[in-house]
């Protein structure tokens, strides 16, 4: 699955705006938006032409469309239909250039993402819903996960969005910011309708194109759905067997390992050296043999034990850390945020009788966009590379900000906090 999308989708989250561990976090998603009006009702068409939607940039760009989709393989039948009267939708081109303002703490958005109610209807459905064990058996992947990705995605199915798949992804490519992607997801959400197996009154999904109750964007219901219940249809909007199966197939084509953890949750030895962080990916015996221990005290499995494992801090050295194993990465198939990934694990954790971390997670005050970019800004300033200056705390500017803190000999856990913020600033001469 290209999982684009969720970083597409996150953009609607409040604070939510950087990839972990100042990343692009997902929560649960809030009451869908009301039903877009209906579109007005337009001239019919001339054969094979769209019909205007009277800017000449928007029509430009759709007669360019109809080209790459006819060579695409779609039918001028098909596109006259679908695409008819077709205009923007104004709300998606503003949720996706909204940039949040402020970027939520990771102990802010899991404390969120893991609250009591969630877990008590996530270990009922747990043993009330006996396909759950079906689709473990048959895709490897435990059924804990696969509640986790259904209370984050749509709160159990509930919250599947209500925009027209179509029409939001004529929106993004003609508004041009993500026109590759955009219009490869419109091809493959009209190919979706073309073959008959879901009719475009029931393609509906979130403002970036992600459908039913495991949101799969259009290219990865062709690929990855599957028709769990056997009725004929891959039904991700209706059939909570269909949405869990899909979702395991999705992750074990991601790479999902059978019988191998997530990842744990460990204790780092007095003088540790941090910048290792994100960094080296190695059997536990290896971190082991460096003073990290995990922080419940019990021993590996032996499939964990053969695994290779990368540290991860995600809110700096002053919170929890954890060995990812190679299943973590697997879930940033479906999202690629260290926090997200977090948040599925923790919470199927949960749902199976866990604890949460050892480590409490810190108390922050959320950073700014501001703060962000002018940390950036920054970094580049006193000759550390962090890429552009966007806001976005990614693997880029988390490496040069580790490597500024080993020449600060400051901790060198790559994470941006409110006083590396304050440090970074005053040494390049920014002005508060």
């Amino acid at each position: 699955m290209a999982m684009d999308r969720r970083v597409f989708l996150v953009l609607l989250l409040a604070g939510c705006a950087d990839t972990s561990p100042q990343g692009p976090l997902t929560v649960i998603s809030p009451a869908p938006p009301p039903p877009a009006p209906q579109t007005p009702t337009m001239p019919a068409p001339t054969p094979q032409t769209p019909v205007p939607a009277g800017e000449l940039a928007f029509d430009t760009w759709m007669q360019d469309f109809r080209g790459r989709a006819l060579a695409a393989g779609l039918s001028p039948d098909l596109l006259n239909r679908e695409l008819s009267g077709v205009i923007p939708d104004p709300r998606v081109i503003s949720l996706d250039t909204r940039q949040p303002e402020f970027s939520k703490p990771v102990g802010d958005y899991i404390r969120g993402v893991i609250s009591e109610d969630r877990v008590a209807v996530g270990r009922n459905k747990r043993e009330q819903l006996a396909f759950l064990l079906e689709i473990e058996a048959r895709y490897g992947v435990p059924r804990d996960i696969l509640l986790a990705v259904w209370a984050m995605e749509s709160a159990f199915g509930q919250l599947q969005g209500n925009f027209d798949v179509v029409r939001s992804m004529v929106s993004l490519a003609a508004d041009g910011r993500r026109r590759a992607w955009a219009e490869g997801e419109l091809i493959a959400a009209l190919k979706i309708i073309d073959s008959g197996e879901v009719t475009r009154a029931q393609l509906k999904g979130s403002w970036a194109g992600a459908m039913g109750q495991t949101q799969f964007i259009p290219t990865s219901f062709r690929a990855t759905a599957v028709d769990f219940d056997g009725d004929g249809r891959r039904d991700i909007w209706g059939s909570d067997a269909d949405a869990l199966a899909s979702a395991a197939n999705l992750l074990t084509r991601g790479g999902w390992k059978r019988n191998v953890g997530w990842a744990k949750e460990v204790i780092l030895p007095p003088g540790f050296d941090y910048a290792v962080t994100e960094g080296p990916r190695e059997v536990p015996a290896w971190w082991e043999a460096r003073g990290v221990r995990r922080a419940d005290g019990l021993p590996w499995t032996p499939q964990d034990a053969a695994s290779p494992a990368m540290l991860i801090l995600p809110a700096g050295a002053a919170g929890p850390a954890f060995l990812a194993l190679p299943n973590h990465f697997a879930i940033r198939t479906y999202n690629n945020s260290t926090s997200y990934a977090l948040g599925i694990g923790l919470l199927a954790d949960r749902f199976a009788g866990g604890a949460a971390p050892i480590t409490p997670w810190p108390v922050e005050t959320p950073l700014s966009m501001s703060d962000r970019m002018a940390a950036q800004i920054a970094l580049a300033r006193v000759g550390f590379n962090p890429g552009p200056a966007d806001g976005v705390i990614g693997a880029g500017t988390r490496r040069a900000l580790r490597a500024w803190q080993q020449s600060q000999q400051l901790p060198a856990d790559g994470y941006l906090s409110n006083d590396m913020v304050a440090r970074l600033k005053a040494q390049a001469g920014i002005i508060p």
